[in-house]
């Protein structure tokens, strides 16, 4: 069972999560859905919706970690920078760098802003600390690969 906790830099906080609005109802709609199937997950992308701070698409800020948008984050533990792209199930291919957002790393970096550190368990049970190092200033389009 992965847990994570996220935590700003240097203070005991959960960083700060920003969610564009015209995603939000899928969002939890996703999260709903799988409750059966997957409640730990479920229940973290819920805790993350329930604690972010909505906002009209037009108003997300740009440094922040939304669909579409990828992003470059370093695990802390081993100094490795990986380069993703959270998606919607559907369009998930780990080929080319899209993650879905039902996936423990994708709850973990949806809303995200850049500099924002988090202590992420992974499914060995290792703690480790990821932080987000940059984010697109603009949405992927469609068909680009991300390494």
């Amino acid at each position: 069972m992965n847990k994570q906790r996220s935590t700003s830099r240097g203070t005991g906080r959960r960083p700060r999560v920003v969610i564009s609005a015209d995603c939000l109802e899928r969002l939890e709609a996703l999260a709903e859905g799988a409750i059966q199937r997957n409640p730990d997950l479920a229940d973290r992308l819920l805790g993350e919706i329930g604690r972010a701070r909505i906002v009209p698409a037009a108003k997300l800020p740009q440094n922040v970690v939304a669909i579409g948008r990828a992003v470059t984050y370093r695990d802390e533990t081993t100094g490795q920078e990986k380069t993703v792209t959270p998606v919607f199930p559907e369009d998930a291919d780990i080929a080319r760098g899209r993650i879905s957002i039902l996936t423990p790393i994708g709850v973990a970096l949806i809303g995200l802003a850049e500099g924002a550190s988090l202590h992420w368990d992974t499914r060995d049970g290792e703690r480790r600390i990821l932080t987000v190092l940059h984010v697109a200033t603009q949405d992927v389009p469609e068909g680009l690969e991300v390494q």
